[in-house]
């Protein structure tokens, strides 16, 4: 068939289609649809299929509220069976091609891989990797712990998304080869939660071995709690569907748009109650994730291998615009993360909660409260991993500072997610964009062409070099941390906000 090709995989044929010079294939099975009594329980493999599978569409996203801040296309379609991944190639080569895979952010509740803004074409056409993208399950499906309501009726499993994710690396372990990929060369990166995902399976056992590099991009890597505060979640969960404890097995019949309201109850409730905390994430379970993971990294426990992290400049001034619970953005709140913290780590000293809010002469304005609270989910939790991860394997860190006139103007700057058209080379898939109306397209193609290049040569080559005579981009150590700041002209900047990073100190602060 003209314009199109067939892969083989142990699975089955899958047909992609030629789009541009790139070929492509959507919504390709990677585990059985988690449905009915598999609802709440880890992967199975998928069902081997006949004949070849038409490989041209997308496959339906995770269960999730439409109506939130993360555009998707409003003719989405949403379905429990939503575990498929999606290929980008260019057109098959002697040698086998390095593997990019692609774990979406929306705060473990909502997101797929399906968002325009995505589309790895642009990654792809180089030739020089071929990019996976991958839908999991979210929110209450993916990230709400109900382990504590196991019986010896009904199983509740844990870290579903993260189970999820593993099973599509697994996938392109075992399939990516009849795409033109290399199953031994692979590089997982993703944002936000995607980028939490990454930093918590680089310390999970049972990832060993299925990637070789990895991207995190703005990570909350402290979202991670632990099995006491799930199984509270999950009994304030049960209030919210009204069931009784004794009555969780019910659960797996319950409507899915039921369990999507009272997920979104909960993704507003708990971040209010107890701000800096978000309802769902993952869990350290003693299982799949056996410790806390910036501890793990602390104890040269994650995997020893290359890492990009960073985050962006302005990370909390989107959910001051959107008004969202999900960053305490207020005096008040800020107040309260820090009572939190200080109630959930027992022996904190005082002096050290006094030096860091000394550390941001703003507050209690917006500007300082803003930067408090970035520096509190991203920026600290990144630099912990950072000096970290630099004591076993190769590390770089980055900076995105990056903004376009109208986004200064609004004030949102270089504002959490800001990155992702420049990492994708997409530009323009919300509707209406305001990113150009007041110029800086120029400025924003140009950035955009440094970053793929540096992404794309770290998955290729495992060396983030913009190969077009742009700077040298230093690996981090912890006697200089030099970091890239990617604005206009990328900049080296050994220990940027060093005074902010001493006035944390070394020691994790985070919810449990």
């Amino acid at each position: 068939m003209t314009g199109t090709l067939t892969a083989r995989t142990p699975y089955g044929d899958a047909r992609g289609r030629d789009e541009g010079g790139v070929f492509v294939w959507r919504g390709i099975p990677y585990a059985a649809p988690p449905v009915g009594e598999l609802r709440f329980r880890a992967p199975r493999p998928p069902a081997v299929w006949s004949g070849t599978r038409d490989c041209t569409e997308f496959g339906p996203i995770a269960p999730q509220s439409l109506d939130n801040a993360i555009p998707m296309d409003p003719a989405s379609v949403r379905d429990e069976d939503c575990l498929t991944v999606n290929v980008w190639a260019a057109p098959p080569s002697a040698e086998p091609r390095p593997v990019m895979v692609w774990i979406h952010g929306g705060a473990y509740y909502l997101g797929g891989s399906s968002q325009a803004i995505y589309d790895a074409h642009r990654l792809a056409a180089s030739g020089e990797v071929v990019v996976v993208t991958v839908n999991f399950r979210v929110g209450v499906f993916g990230f709400l712990d109900l382990s504590s309501l196991s019986d010896a009726e009904h199983v509740f499993e844990t870290n579903l998304g993260l189970r999820d994710q593993i099973a599509a690396l697994e996938w392109v372990r075992d399939c990516i080869g009849g795409f033109g990929g290399d199953p031994g060369c692979v590089t997982v990166f993703g944002e936000s939660s995607g980028a939490g995902s990454i930093t918590t399976l680089m310390t999970v056992p049972r990832a060993q071995g299925l990637f070789h590099r990895a991207i995190a991009q703005s990570p909350p890597a402290t979202s991670v709690y632990g099995g006491d505060r799930a199984a509270t979640v999950a009994r304030r969960f049960l209030d919210l569907v009204d069931l009784a404890p004794e009555h969780a097995g019910k659960l797996v019949e319950m409507p899915v748009d039921q369990l999507i309201a009272a997920g979104d109850t909960l993704v507003d409730e708990i971040p209010t109650k107890v701000p800096g905390t978000l309802a769902m994430a993952p869990v350290v379970d003693r299982d799949l994730v056996p410790h806390y993971p910036v501890a793990a990294f602390q104890k040269g426990l994650a995997h020893r291998i290359p890492l990009i992290i960073g985050t962006n400049r302005d990370e909390a001034s989107i959910f001051r615009l959107m008004r969202s619970p999900l960053m305490p953005v207020t005096s008040d709140s800020v107040s309260a993360m820090f009572a939190g913290i200080v109630a959930d780590n027992e022996g904190l000293p005082p002096e050290r909660i006094a030096a860091i809010i000394a550390a941001y002469p703003d507050l209690p304005r917006a500007k300082g409260v803003m930067a408090l609270s970035r520096d509190a989910a991203f920026r600290m939790p990144s630099q912990w991993i950072a000096d970290a991860h630099s004591r076993f394997a190769p590390t770089w860190m980055y900076r995105f500072d990056q903004a376009t006139p109208m986004l200064k103007a609004a004030r949102i700057g270089a504002g959490h997610a800001a990155e992702l058209p420049y990492v994708f080379g997409n530009f323009g898939t919300m509707s209406p964009d305001p990113t150009f109306l007041l110029g800086g397209r120029r400025t924003a193609l140009e950035v955009s062409g440094r970053m793929r290049r540096r992404w794309v040569s770290f998955g290729a080559h495992g060396v983030p070099a913009a190969l077009d005579g742009s700077k040298h981009w230093t690996r981090y150590d912890e006697d200089t941390r030099t970091t890239l700041v990617i604005d206009k002209v990328d900049t080296l900047v050994d220990d940027p906000d060093s005074a902010l990073r001493q006035a944390w100190g070394d020691d994790v602060m985070g919810f449990s």
